[in-house]
């Protein structure tokens, strides 16, 4: 588990940090829609990028349960104006509660405005999305920064990002060399890769320091990785403690050898001290009798 507690000592060094909203979490508010009548269907590009930077963000910012992540449902910003909505297709609410799960937000009655909203391009939505968003997310709506990204591989290259000041004024932000941009807010850093397996230009994100956001295949592929390690690491142990037993027994049965060796020695010695005493004896014997004959 070397690798994931790492990342969770990094994760608290780099959350963000941010005011609780003041407002209460709101599932609904009657009269206010939550689904559209005629969905917009999104191609499996946009499906896939949307669901894998969903999952990245819902387990990244579970370190704090005043973070709450959403995808594509609506986003009321007026109230009682049921025109005042948007439907972004991820988006990060610094301040606002995790749970419960709504059917919309609401930002009046929750005391809060999304932070961060992710578009994903698609030829019906993106001149909206490159265009009238950036004034609507950031301006109406009051929104720190709004990223927009193309993960079709078969259309242009393209994500790009605005930030908003604390005055009100709008910047593009510099991509760095590698086409990457920062979000000051959240404290990440975001990359596009190429999945050639999927053609998709998938959007990443990553710590400051440059470590991925595992998706949640990856994470479960670390983890199937450590625990083969660490049942490796086991294996190796048992190995090496059986190795010391049989040498131990080597010892033992040395050990058991040479003092075999030393008491049949010493046996021997005694025998052999006996047999002279005997000898000495039966030499004064045969002297003793010679001594009688001559007198």
């Amino acid at each position: 588990m070397k690798i994931l507690n790492d990342f969770q000592l990094k994760q608290r060094k780099y959350m963000p940090v941010f005011a609780k909203a003041t407002g209460k979490p709101t599932i609904y508010i009657e009269g206010y829609p939550c689904e559209d009548k005629a969905p917009m269907p999104a191609t499996e590009f946009h499906g896939m990028q949307m669901h894998t930077l969903f999952d990245q963000f819902l387990r990244y910012f579970q370190a704090d349960a005043n973070i709450h992540v959403g995808m594509d449902n609506f986003i009321y910003y007026h109230e009682g104006d049921l025109r005042k909505v948007v439907a972004p297709d991820v988006y990060v609410v610094l301040g606002a509660s995790r749970y419960p799960l709504r059917r919309s937000f609401y930002t009046w009655a929750e005391g809060v405005v999304p932070t961060v909203v992710f578009e994903f391009l698609s030829d019906a939505t993106g001149a909206e999305d490159r265009n009238e968003k950036v004034a609507v997310y950031l301006q109406d709506i009051g929104v720190s920064e709004y990223f927009i990204h193309q993960p079709d591989m078969e259309r242009p290259i393209e994500f790009r990002g605005w930030r908003r000041s604390q005055v009100g004024a709008i910047t593009e932000i510099v991509p760095d060399v590698d086409s990457g941009l920062f979000s000051e807010s959240l404290n990440l850093y975001f990359r596009w890769e190429t999945q050639q397996e999927t053609q998709i230009r998938l959007l990443r994100p990553y710590l400051p320091d440059g470590t991925p956001i595992t998706t949640s295949t990856e994470e479960h592929q670390l983890r199937l990785e450590e625990h083969q390690l660490r049942l490796e690491e086991r294996q190796l142990r048992l190995e090496e403690h059986q190795l010391r037993m049989e040498e131990h027994q080597l010892r033992i049965a040395a050990e058991g050898r040479a003092n075999a060796a030393e008491t049949l020695a010493s046996e021997e010695a005694h025998r052999r001290r006996e047999v002279e005493a005997e000898l000495e004896r039966l030499r004064a014997q045969l002297a003793n009798a010679a001594d009688s004959d001559i007198s």
